[in-house]
C-alpha cells in the first residue's frame, strides 16, 4: 500500500536499494573470516563405558563372592551419585552414595542411597572451603570438551562446588567408585542415612578381591554358547585360588570372567587378555578385583600382579654411587626389549653387612614411604603420537605407600595410593587419591598393560614419622598430603574454569611440586611461630627426634634448591603458600596462577616428569633414604602392535650411535642448571679463588718477566668497549663450553674419578685452545698464546674456574673469575701490548 502511493521513479529505486542491500549482506556473510567449526568427538571414556561389564549397575550389590575366597577392598565401597540441580544450588559439599558394600554392623545400608557429607569438624570445613569454586566453563575449556576431553559439564553454572562434588561430578556418568576408611560415622536419625567423613574418598575399582593362579582360557564360555554370533573373545578363564593353609595355589578351582575391552580411539585396546596366563607377572598369582555378575560370575575389572607389590626385592643394589647410577641410567635400560617383564629392586645407599633377609627386615608393617610415580610413552605400529619432537614427556605423580599384611598369604606387601594431579582427559581418568587397582590396574583406563612404569617406594624415617615436640604436634607426611589433596581438589574443576590444561609452567609434575614447596614452606612456617618447637630442639639436641628432624631441615633445604634451581621463587607458588600457610603473603584467597614461559623456567627442573622422578630420589637417596623402585613394561596380556617407550628429558630420544647417551638434553640440563643465581656463599668463593689465583700467578709471572705494570692508556670509552668485549670472549664463551658443557654439574656427579678424567680433558682442551685460536682467528696473538708462561698461568686459571664451578655450580661465578683476570691482565698488567703492538684494539683478538 504504501509503495502503491510513491512514483515509479521512487519505487524503481527503492526496489535496487534492496537489491543491493541483499546483495552486500550474502556477500559479508560469504568473505567475512568464520571459525571452523568443531565436531565433537568421541572420547575413550564414552566408548568403554556404552560395555556393560564397565557399568555399575552390571553388578547386583545382592550378588555376594564366597568370603572364603574374595575380601572386601575397604571397609566401605560405593557409587557417588551428584545431587539434582535444584539440590547443588544449596552451596554445600554433600553428595550422594549407593552404598556397595559396608561393615558387618552396617549391612542394612548395602543398596541403599545414603547422604555423604563431612563431619562437623572446623578445620576439616576450612580445608574444604579453601578449595570450594564457582564453575564457569570458558571457550578454552568448550573447545576441549568438542575434542573428546572429559570436563565436568555437569558442574557448568553451579556455585560453590567442593571436594565431594567434584569427584561425583567429574565424568558424565554417576560412575565413580570410592573407598571410606572405618572412621566414617553414620547418622541414621533422619530419613535417609547419613555418612560422614574426615578424609577425602580414595577412588577404588571392584568391590572384592582375591589371588588367583590363571590356569588357562576355556574353550567356550556362557558367552559363546549364548550368543555363537559374538564369538570374539574367550574371556572366561579357569583359575586357581590361594590356599592359606598350604601358602600354595592350590585352593579351590573356578571360573572367572576378564572382560576383553575393545579398541577406542588409540586404535588399540586398554588391555588385552592375549596369553595372559603366560605371562612373566603372574608365575605368583594375580590379585583380581571386580564384583559378582547376575549370574554369580566373578567378573574381574583390575589386576595386579602379587609379586611386584611383595617386599623381597629381584635384586639389591648397595652404595649410593651404584643407587644413582640405577635411578639414572639402569631403571630404565632396555625397556622395549624388556616388554612383559617388571622388576623389583632395594637401593640402599649405605653398604652394611646385613644379608638379604636383613634387609628386608627394613620394612616393618606399618612403614609408610613416599611415592614417585612416573609413566613413559607407548610406540610400535600403533604408537600415540609425541607432543614434543624426539621427547617422550611422560606423567609424574606422587603417592603414599603403606606395608600392610596381606589377608591372603599373612605375608608383607606395599599397598600404593596415588595422589594423581591429572589433567583433564579422554580416558575419565579423574584428579584424586586411587588405588593401586583403580589407576594402574584397571581392565578400562589402567596403564599396566600399556605404558612402562616406575614407582619408587621411599622410606625416609625423617618424612615418613610425625613428631612430638612436648604436646606440639607436627607431621610432614599429613602435610604434604593435605596440599596434594588441595591441588587435585583445584585440578577437578580448573579453579573454577572447568578444565585444568597443560602448559610449560602448569602441569602434572609442575604442581605436584608445586603442593611440595608449599608443605615445606609450611612446615618451616610453623616451626619459625612455634617457640616450643625450637626451645626443645635447643634443649635436646642429641635425643633421637631431633636428630631426625636436623635430617628433615637438611632434605627441606635440598628440595628447595630442587624446586627453584635458579633462586627465584614463581609468584603463584609463593602467593600460593602464603595463602595456605596463613602468613599473610597473599592478598586473597582466590590463588593466582602463572602460566607464562619465565615462570616455566624458574622452576625447569621440574618441567619434565623423567628428571623430576630422577632428582628427587637422587636427592633422597643422598641424605640416606633406603627405596624400593617397582618397573613395569607392559605387563598383563601380550599386545604386538605396541611397545614400552622409556620417557626422556628434553630432545632426549636424540642419542649417539650405538650408545644411550642424549647428548642434547646432557648440555642443555648442564646448561640450565648453571644459570642458578649465586648465592652468598658463592660470592665468597669468587673472592677467595681470585686471592688463590693472584698469590700463584702474580708470583710466577713476574718473576718470569711475563707480567709487569703497563696501564693501558686508551680513553675510557675503549676501556669499557674492552671489558664489555671481554665479558663475552673469552669469558662466557670459553667458560660455557670448557666447564660448564665439558664438566658434570656438582649435582649430577655420581662417580668422582669419572669427573676427574672430565675435569683432565677440560683442562687440557682449555689450553690447547689458546694457541690453536692464535693460529686460525687471532694471529696478532701468536706469539703470546704460545708463550708457556702464558699457557701456564692459563692452566691455573683453567683449575682456578673447574674447582670454582664444583663447588658452586654457577655460570655466574666462572665467567666473573675469568672476566677479572683477562680485564685486569689486558688493562694492567700489558696484556694489550702483547696482543697488538700497534696499540689498535678493534683488530684485538682476546
Amino acid at each position: 500500500m504504501i509503495l502503491r502511493g510513491l512514483s515509479r521513479k521512487i519505487r524503481l529505486l527503492f526496489t535496487i536499494f534492496l537489491l543491493l542491500a541483499f546483495i552486500v549482506v550474502i556477500a559479508v556473510w560469504q568473505l567475512s573470516p568464520t571459525q571452523p567449526q568443531l565436531v565433537q568427538q568421541q572420547s575413550n571414556y564414552a566408548i568403554h563405558i556404552r560395555q556393560n561389564f564397565n557399568q555399575s549397575g552390571f553388578y547386583p550389590v545382592a550378588q555376594i563372592p564366597s568370603a572364603n575366597l574374595y575380601k572386601p577392598i575397604a571397609d566401605w565401597v560405593g557409587r557417588l551419585i551428584l545431587p539434582t540441580k535444584q539440590q547443588l544450588q544449596d552451596g554445600l559439599d554433600w553428595v550422594w552414595m549407593e552404598v556397595q558394600y559396608a561393615p558387618p554392623t552396617a549391612q542394612k545400608l548395602v543398596g541403599n542411597i545414603v547422604r555423604l557429607e563431612w563431619k562437623k569438624n572446623q578445620d576439616l570445613l576450612a580445608h574444604v572451603q579453601a578449595v570450594t569454586r564457582d564453575i564457569n566453563f570458558t571457550s578454552e575449556v568448550i573447545k576441549s570438551q568438542k575434542k573428546g576431553n572429559i570436563h565436568p559439564f555437569r558442574l557448568n553454572g553451579v556455585r560453590q562446588v567442593g571436594i565431594l562434588r567434584s569427584l561425583a561430578g567429574a565424568n558424565p556418568d554417576d560412575d565413580a567408585i570410592v573407598a571410606l576408611d572405618s572412621s566414617t560415622i553414620i547418622d541414621a536419625s533422619k530419613e535417609k542415612s547419613i555418612l560422614q567423613i574426615e578424609r577425602e574418598p580414595v577412588l577404588a575399582t571392584g568391590r572384592f578381591y582375591g589371588l588367583v593362579k590363571i590356569i588357562k582360557s576355556m574353550k567356550s564360555s556362557p558367552k559363546t554358547i549364548l550368543f555363537p554370533e559374538h564369538k570374539q573373545y574367550n574371556d572366561y578363564f579357569l583359575v586357581q585360588h590361594y590356599n592359606h593353609n598350604s601358602n600354595k595355589f592350590d585352593g579351590l578351582k573356578e571360573t572367572i570372567r576378564i572382560p576383553q575391552q575393545v579398541i577406542d580411539k588409540r586404535n588399540f585396546a586398554p588391555s588385552s587378555l592375549q596369553q595372559i596366563e603366560q605371562s612373566p607377572a603372574g608365575e605368583d598369582g594375580w590379585y583380581i578385583y571386580g564384583a559378582a555378575d547376575a549370574k554369580g560370575v566373578f567378573t574381574v575389572v583390575a589386576l595386579a600382579p602379587r609379586s611386584l607389590l611383595q617386599i623381597q626385592p629381584r635384586q639389591i643394589i648397595t652404595g649410593e654411587e651404584l643407587g644413582l647410577n640405577y635411578i639414572q641410567d639402569v631403571n630404565w635400560r632396555n625397556t622395549e626389549k624388556n616388554k612383559g617383564k617388571f622388576n623389583t629392586a632395594l637401593l640402599k645407599p649405605v653398604e652394611t653387612q646385613n644379608s638379604r633377609n636383613q634387609s628386608i627386615s627394613k620394612w616393618q608393617e606399618g612403614n609408610k614411604a613416599i611415592v614417585l610415580h612416573l609413566f613413559g610413552g607407548i610406540g610400535g605400529r600403533k604408537a600415540e603420537p609425541v607432543g614434543v619432537p624426539y621427547t617422550i614427556t611422560g606423567h609424574f605423580a606422587f603417592g603414599i605407600a603403606e606395608v600392610i599384611r596381606d589377608e591372603f598369604t599373612n605375608e608383607l606387601r606395599f599397598e600404593t595410593k596415588y595422589h594423581q594431579i591429572y589433567a583433564h582427559n579422554p580416558d575419565g581418568i579423574i584428579a584424586g587419591t586411587h588405588t593401586w587397582a583403580d589407576y594402574m590396574g584397571n581392565l578400562q583406563r589402567g596403564w599396566l598393560a600399556t605404558r612402562p612404569v616406575s614407582d619408587i617406594l621411599i622410606k625416609f624415617d625423617p618424612v615418613t614419622q610425625d613428631y612430638d615436640f612436648d604436646g606440639v604436634k607436627l607431621s610432614p607426611l599429613e602435610q604434604f598430603q593435605q596440599q596434594l589433596q588441595v591441588t587435585m581438589a583445584r585440578y577437578r574443576v580448573g579453579d573454577g574454569t572447568g578444565g585444568a590444561m597443560v602448559s610449560p609452567a602448569t602441569s602434572c609434575v609442575q604442581d605436584s611440586s608445586q603442593a611440595l614447596y608449599t608443605a615445606i614452606l609450611l612446615i618451616k612456617n610453623q616451626v619459625a611461630t612455634t617457640p616450643q618447637i625450637q626451645n626443645w630442639v635447643r634443649t635436646n639436641p642429641n635425643h633421637p627426634q631431633a636428630l631426625r628432624f636436623q635430617q628433615l631441615v637438611e632434605l627441606g633445604q635440598s628440595l628447595e634448591q630442587q624446586l627453584a634451581p635458579l633462586g627465584i621463587v614463581r609468584a603463584d607458588w609463593h602467593s600460593q603458600a602464603g595463602i595456605l600457610a596463613g602468613t599473610g603473603i597473599g592478598k586473597t584467597t582466590e590463588p593466582f596462577e602463572d602460566r607464562s614461559i619465565w615462570a616455566g623456567l624458574t622452576t625447569w627442573r621440574t618441567i619434565m616428569p623423567r628428571l623430576a622422578h630422577d632428582d628427587l630420589a637422587a636427592i633422597f637417596l643422598k641424605h640416606g633414604a633406603i627405596m624400593q623402585v617397582l618397573r613395569t613394561n607392559q605387563v598383563g596380556g601380550w599386545q604386538p602392535n605396541i611397545i614400552p617407550i622409556a620417557p626422556t628429558v628434553l630432545l632426549g630420544q636424540i642419542k649417539i650411535p650405538f650408545t644411550n647417551i642424549s647428548p642434547v638434553s646432557i648440555l642443555l640440563n648442564r646448561v640450565l642448571m648453571s644459570l642458578a643465581v649465586p648465592t652468598l656463599k658463592d660470592w665468597l668463593a669468587v673472592a677467595l679463588m681470585l686471592i688463590i689465583y693472584s698469590i700463584i700467578a702474580l708470583p710466577y709471572g713476574w718473576k718470569s718477566g711475563f707480567l709487569h705494570i703497563q696501564i693501558w692508556s686508551a680513553n675510557w670509552i675503549d676501556k669499557c668497549l674492552l671489558i664489555l668485549r671481554c665479558l663475552f670472549l673469552p669469558a662466557i664463551v670459553e667458560e660455557l663450553f670448557f666447564r660448564v658443557c665439558l664438566l658434570p654439574h656438582p649435582n649430577e656427579i655420581t662417580n668422582w674419578f669419572q669427573w676427574a678424567l672430565w675435569a683432565i680433558v677440560s683442562l687440557l682442551l682449555f689450553i690447547l685452545y689458546h694457541p690453536l685460536n692464535s693460529k686460525i682467528f687471532s694471529k696478532a696473538g701468536m706469539p703470546t698464546f704460545d708463550n708457556r708462561v702464558f699457557l701456564v698461568l692459563a692452566a691455573f686459571l683453567g683449575i682456578i674456574c673447574t674447582v670454582a664451578y664444583t663447588l658452586t655450580g654457577s655460570l655466574f661465578v666462572i665467567v666473573l673469575i675469568h672476566w677479572i683476570v683477562v680485564v685486569v691482565w689486558l688493562i694492567i698488567f700489558g696484556g694489550i701490548t702483547k696482543l697488538d703492538n700497534n696499540q689498535k684494539i678493534q683488530n684485538t683478538k682476546v
